[in-house]
């Protein structure tokens, strides 16, 4: 409430002692109170308006008033002026309605007052230029003290000249009234001549209502609004009750009051400090900017009076609750206060206000239109009150910056990935569930550490969170569940996910020590009844449980939902059970609890389907859950009860938000005997126990003042007066387990593995650390040797993008940058097992063609290798060199070849050569020989033979590598027909055959190009190895390497065999039949029977199936044509897979029907069954019916689905005559498919229905004839269920037939009786047609295309799909 209270001069109007007070209500209206001490208007009740106060004489009194709405009007318009800005949209509004305010203050009919029977106060209950709303109006606009600004100049006020004379007496602050001043009238002829000064506007409410006559409102005192007095500053205690409340639930330790005396404010330096006062043992003190902290207020803070060499521990810190207030010397009634928490701490010494009060307005003439001002005579007292409080958790008042969860807790919390807090709240709860995380230890994983263990992946987490000293990722782990990126930033079910993780650790322990251990911790017994009332006869079956979900709505405690939980159903009426041996029988049917397990889940359905809302809700009920739940009561009879059923809570998982955007954490009690903490993604604190019970009961916010919007949520940025945190799975130990399950969990109990692993990667981790310390003292130097170059296959020297663990990857040194040449060429003769002399390093360049080749060899040695890679090398380009090494030595010196001759010598050419084997189809480096520029290509083929250990001419080879490196000089005559082909490699698209006459200067060859070599094959050679595939030409052969693609197989349907992925390397211009005829190869199957299916790139789930087209090639099939601007999608290196009963050519003239059968009509529940046509395949639960996938032919017709149906259900010959199909579409029935019908005309997106007809339907007679039923929820177009096919008979009251449609449906008792039934057309927009019990539907003159309508509640939405369900690899 903003409230104005006027001088106490203005009450010597009247004569009383009392004062104004205009203020301004919930609402948003300023209205004006008027209290007096006058006993004239006490005793009875009295109402008048403007005329009847003029008719008894109450002149004064009607005076009084004017003066005080004069007052109200201006202060009120006034500040609006002053602190709209006129270009805002708040200033616009003000001026938008200016002209209007002023227009209708004329137009007042009058004020009506009340007065009050025993304080005899006059209440103005309605006046038009009272009643001053806020709508569309900022609440900053309104201040605490509106009158005080308006006399400190805040407003300009109209000239003198124009004002009325109440306006003149109020500018010249002249309350009193004048003793010649002639009575006014009446009031509404005294309102309408107000002249309203200082702009300002509003809108007014009920403005057409203003001339009606409006119900008037009386305060009685219980009712009147007791507004706080301002205590004097100089009483300390009432200042302290007034400004610095207690907070509760804290404890006060010390408390402490100081005030300082400040003479020559303006002669105070820049930064002013008080003298120093003590609490909790250390000193304080205020801090003052007199002129401001770069603003133009007095800046004023609470600081410890710590001195430079007199510093506290590093540790220290207070949590203080202070008040800082100025006033007054001369008058303690003037003064300003603010109040603030802060926890000082040795980094934060100091904290409060910059703004604390504006400079102009504590030196002018009137503070607050008291007519003195703040620093009075240059002097200013400034009073700092400090409480300090106890903390209670560590962490109160708090900021987290450095914050340490190791240091201050003893724990570490969990990373958030973006969305997995949901999952860290869960696995902390299983962590510190001692024996749990002990079975997991107890897991082998030794010989399985790899990212797709999840078992492993648990081991390691939970390891990390007993050893790491900061918060650790959960990355690894979610990995191994197989989850992508998507599933990262999806919430998922925690129950769900709870229940899956303990299946699979379930599975992993089976064999191993840890075997049923989990079941042991977890795992309770329920037993589902139903027991005959008055004959003795029960059925029953008792199921283990691994977790309890209970009710939340309707429900205000844990005890009240165990107790809903095994509430006993009575089934009688209509609704009777049917006992073997017995018939029909009242019964009660329910659940009880035979036992409960050693730690207890209990999931609360925070989460539910609001069916006002249509759409799930969260349910922010109270619900309360006590720290010690004696389960005991809702155990059966005969449960044992040989030891106590006391549960100690051990945590609380708590959701905060709603269901579209919210945050997961916990509070765990590690220890019993320990406090709780919260576990809040990475950071772990100590909470209490009301933090931890009580404020995640839900409901609503206690001490919510009247009126109030409410707290604002801060994941959803709504305001809400009910709590969005809450509580949704509690953990539960019994007492007199807890010592087994809270068992202490140390190293020795953690697998030996791990920790050796840690220490591994932690050493890893610290060289690459050291690594980037001293990269700049390091250059990364990539060689080459001669034996990357003959283990290369494919382009270039070597593959400088390929897999750096292979042989035919460059190594890479790191080595000194001042080291020299001579030092680095050691190193290389070192690995190369030679002397340094036999080594010589050649500098490697980027060609034009792409190509990385030698270029010329490093002249210095003493050259350091920071010059040469700066003289050598591109700046942007990484250093790489070949390591050339000899064998030809002589006399202790190693002899190259002269590539620095003497002028008018020609240097020899390095040339490097690949061999081309057509035999075992590969293309590899086999050395580099040093030829003459004048040399011709044919005098090349007998030096190449030479050094295969061939004669000239030989056609069979030797694959003796001769690895001379010397000058060789090919034979001078060279006859007979060469028995080799020839190639330059120019680059990865251009292998041109060498011209044999050619000079290698005409060749243009030079140094580091690549020459390629193949045997010539004859006819015979050449077609054998044409028909395995293969190819005969070199340049074949690089074709193929330029479109080489590496493809992996997977079979479409998951398995477990391993073997069953594979990877292929194939040629992008491979056809269809040959990369089909690849894999069949490599499955050893007839490729005719394959069927290839595209890979979804973002899921890795099967997209299409590939059609085969012989002229499509591989290419094509990997990477389908799409527009310039469409992704695919797609992925363009891998294909599923499926082994068919058929050939493909034949699967492809047939169609895929699926139909769903109805083995027991409409009613059955049962699973779905796998194509016939897949021999790899899971049954998938649909749980509704059996889904029968039937391949048809194309141009089939009904009839001949029924014989796979007949085959597939296992119907005789006599049921299979009674088989029909209809077809649906959005649940409801098209047309019932006659057995001749064809296939191509049912759609695709038509769903069929098949199922056995009904003995009713067979046993009709020629008057019944039959409707088509659906289900619907509220809205005809709301559709669901399966729909069906009913009988309708001449003559029978509906009453009767739902009986009749209660055993078609199956749908029984209280489920049945909340149905309505309906006609409806087939028209969409088409409004139902409800039924009652007396109505005949043979009477209703129906059309043949309507149906009939069964209303009720979709009980599939109940639990909405969430896309995919959760997995765990």
């Amino acid at each position: 409430m903003y409230a104005t209270r006027l001088p106490r001069a203005s009450a010597d109007l009247s004569g009383g002692t009392g004062y104004h007070e205009a203020y301004t209500n919930q609402r948003g209206k300023a209205q004006l109170r008027i209290l007096r001490r006058s006993d004239g208007w006490g005793g009875t009740e009295q109402r008048a308006d403007s005329q009847s106060l003029a008719k008894r004489g109450d002149v004064a009194l009607r005076d009084e008033i004017l003066v005080m709405v004069r007052a109200c009007l201006v202060i009120y318009l006034s500040e609006l002026h002053s602190n709209a800005d006129p270009k805002s949209s708040e200033g616009y509004a003000i001026t938008r309605t200016r002209r209007k305010a002023l227009r209708r203050a004329k137009k007042a009919k009058g004020a009506e007052i009340t007065t009050g029977v025993a304080t005899g106060a006059p209440i103005v209950t309605r006046a038009t230029d009272l009643i001053l709303p806020r709508r569309n109006l900022p609440l900053e606009l309104l201040p605490r003290n509106l009158y005080s600004l308006h006399y400190q100049g805040s407003c300009l006020p109209p000239p003198l000249d124009s004002m009325d004379p109440v306006s003149r007496d109020l500018d010249h602050e002249n309350l009193d009234p004048r003793p010649n001043m002639a009575p006014t009238a009446d009031l509404e002829t005294r309102l309408g001549d107000l002249q309203v000064g200082g702009g300002g506007d509003m809108l007014i409410d009920d403005y057409d209502t203003l001339g009606e006559k409006q119900d008037v409102a009386i305060i009685t005192p219980d009712e009147s609004i007791d507004e706080p007095i301002n205590p004097l500053a100089d009483d300390y205690e009432a200042m302290k009750e007034r400004y610095l409340p207690l907070l509760p639930d804290l404890e006060v330790l010390y408390e402490a009051t100081d005030t300082w005396h400040i003479e020559n404010y303006r002669h105070l330096p820049k930064k002013a400090r008080g003298p120093n006062f003590e609490c909790g043992g250390h000193p304080w003190r205020i801090l003052l900017f007199p002129f401001g902290n770069n603003v133009d207020f007095a800046s004023l803070y609470l600081e410890q009076g710590h001195d430079d060499d007199d510093k506290p521990p590093d540790d220290w810190y207070a949590c203080v609750q202070f008040t800082l207030v100025m006033w007054s010397t001369h008058d303690p009634s003037i003064h300003t206060a603010q109040t603030a928490n802060h926890r000082y701490s040795a980094d934060e010494s100091d904290w409060g206000f910059t703004r604390f009060a504006e400079l102009r307005r504590m030196f002018a003439g009137r503070w607050d239109g008291t007519g003195k001002s703040m620093v009075d005579n240059d002097a200013v007292n400034l009073t700092a009150y400090l409480r300090i409080y106890k903390d209670p958790t560590g962490v109160l008042w708090h900021k987290f910056i450095n914050y340490n969860s190791k240091k201050e807790t003893g724990m570490v919390g969990l990373k958030n990935q973006g969305a997995t807090c949901y999952l860290n709240s869960l696995l902390q709860s299983l962590y510190f569930t001692n024996a749990f995380r002990k079975s997991i230890f107890m897991i082998p994983t030794e010989n399985e550490t790899e990212k797709k263990n999840s078992a492993w992946a648990l081991q390691r987490l939970f390891y990390l969170l007993q050893t790491s000293e900061d918060a650790v990722s959960t990355q690894e782990l979610t990995a191994s569940f197989g989850w992508e990126t998507k599933d990262i930033f999806l919430q998922q079910d925690v129950q769900e996910l709870s229940r899956i993780l303990m299946e699979r650790m379930e599975a992993r322990m089976k064999g191993t020590g840890a075997e049923n251990a989990l079941a042991r911790m977890f795992v309770g017994k329920m037993k589902t009844y139903i027991s005959c009332i008055n004959v003795d006869y029960e059925s029953s079956r008792i199921e283990d449980y691994w977790d309890v979900q209970l009710n939340v709505r309707g429900n205000r405690s844990l005890d009240e939902s165990f107790k809903d939980y095994i509430q006993v159903e009575t089934m009688d009426g209509e609704n009777k059970y049917f006992a073997e041996g017995h018939g029909l029988q009242d019964a009660r049917k329910g659940v009880i609890f035979e036992t409960f397990p050693q730690v207890l889940h209990l999931q609360l359905k925070r989460f539910e389907y609001d069916v006002e809302r249509d759409a799930m809700m969260k349910v922010n009920d109270r619900y309360e859950f006590p720290e010690v739940f004696d389960a005991a009561p809702y155990l059966s009879a005969g449960a044992d009860r040989s030891e106590p059923y006391l549960y100690q809570l051990h945590g609380v998982l708590v959701h905060s938000g709603d269901l579209t955007a919210g945050h997961y954490y916990a509070f765990l009690k590690p220890t019993s005997d320990g406090h709780f903490y919260k576990f809040d993604d990475d950071k772990v604190t100590r909470a209490t126990l009301k933090e931890a019970l009580e404020e995640n009961y839900g409901g609503d916010y206690a001490n919510m003042a009247n009126g109030h919007v409410g707290v604002r949520n801060p994941y959803t940025r709504t305001l809400s007066t009910k709590r969005s945190m809450s509580a949704y799975m509690l953990v539960y130990i019994r007492k007199s387990r807890e010592k087994d399950i809270l068992l202490p969990v140390g190293e020795d109990d953690s697998p030996s593995h791990l920790a050796r692993q840690l220490i591994e990667e932690r050493a890893a981790l610290e060289r690459k650390r050291k690594d980037r310390e001293e990269a700049h003292l390091y250059l990364p130097v990539s060689v080459v040797t001669e034996a990357n170059f003959k283990a290369h296959q494919g382009f270039d020297l070597i593959d400088w993008s390929g897999n750096p663990s292979t042989s035919s990857a460059p190594q890479t040194f790191r080595i000194l940058r001042a080291s020299t040449v001579g030092d680095f060429t050691k190193i290389i003769a070192e690995t190369l097992q030679l002397p340094a002399e036999q080594v010589r390093l050649w500098v490697m360049v980027n060609r034009q063609n792409k190509t990385i080749r030698p270029d010329q060899p490093l002249p210095d040695l003493n050259m350091t290798m920071n010059e040469a890679c700066s003289r050598y090398s591109s700046r942007d380009k990484p250093f790489r060199l070949w390591a050339e090494s000899t064998t030809n030595v002589d006399g202790g010196k190693a002899q190259w070849p002269n590539v620095n001759p003497s002028p008018g010598v020609s240097p020899p050419i390095l040339v490097f050569l690949k061999y081309f084997d057509a035999d075992d189809q590969t293309l590899k480096g086999f050395g580099h020989v040093y030829l003459k520029k004048t040399s011709k290509v044919a005098e090349m083929i007998p030096v190449i033979q030479q050094l295969l250990g061939w004669s000239p001419g030989q056609d069979s080879m030797s694959l003796s590598s001769a690895s001379s490196t010397g000058l060789l000089s090919p034979p001078h005559s060279t006859t007979g027909n060469p028995s080799l082909h020839l190639y330059e490699e120019i680059k990865h698209s251009m292998i041109e055959p060498m011209k044999a006459k050619s000079t290698l200067q005409q060749a243009e060859i030079q140094d580091g190009d690549i020459v390629c070599f193949q045997r010539v094959l004859s006819e015979k050679e050449s077609s054998a190895i044409a028909s395995t595939g293969g190819y005969t030409d070199a340049r074949e052969y690089y074709d193929y390497l330029m479109n080489r693609i590496i493809v992996s197989f997977s079979p479409k349907m998951a398995t477990e065999n391993s073997d069953d992925d594979f990877t292929l390397a194939l040629s992008r211009k491979m056809s269809y039949d040959q990369f089909s005829a690849k894999v069949g190869e490599r499955l050893k199957v007839d490729p005719t029977h394959l069927r290839f299916t595209t890979v979804i790139a973002s899921t890795g789930k099967p997209k299409a199936p590939v059609r085969r087209n012989p002229a499509a090639s591989l290419y094509q099939v990997l990477t389908p044509a799409v527009g310039a601007y469409v992704n695919s999608n797609q992925r363009t290196d891998a294909l599923y897979y499926e082994i068919l009963e058929m050939s493909l050519s034949e699967l492809e003239t047939k169609r895929n029907i699926r139909v769903w059968w109805l083995p027991e009509g409409v009613v059955k529940e049962v699973r779905a069954m796998k194509p016939q046509w897949c021999q790899h395949g899971t049954a998938t639960d649909l749980g509704l019916q059996e889904a029968i996938d039937i391949l048809a032919p194309k141009n089939g017709i009904v009839q001949d689905l029924y014989a796979s149906i007949k085959r597939r259900a296992n119907l005789s010959d006599e049921a299979a005559d009674r088989l029909r199909i209809y077809e649906c579409n959005g649940c409801r029935i098209s047309r019932e498919l006659p057995a001749n019908a064809v296939l191509v005309g049912v759609p695709d997106y038509s769903t069929l229905y098949a199922e056995l007809i009904p003995e009713e339907e067979r046993n009709a007679n020629e008057e019944d004839w039959t409707i088509f039923a659906f289900h619907f929820d509220k809205e005809p177009n709301k559709t669901h269920g399966i729909p069906f096919k009913f009988v309708i008979k001449p003559g029978e009251v509906f009453k009767d037939t739902k009986e009749r449609l209660s055993k078609r449906t199956g749908i029984k008792g209280k489920q049945f009786d909340k149905l309505k039934f309906a006609i409806m057309q087939r028209s969409t927009y088409a409004r139902p047609t409800y039924l009652n019990d007396e109505d005949e539907i043979c009477a209703m003159n129906l059309r043949p295309d309507d149906s009939l309508g069964l209303d009720h509640v979709n009980r599939t939405r109940l639990h909405p799909a969430k896309g995919d369900s959760i997995f765990i690899r």
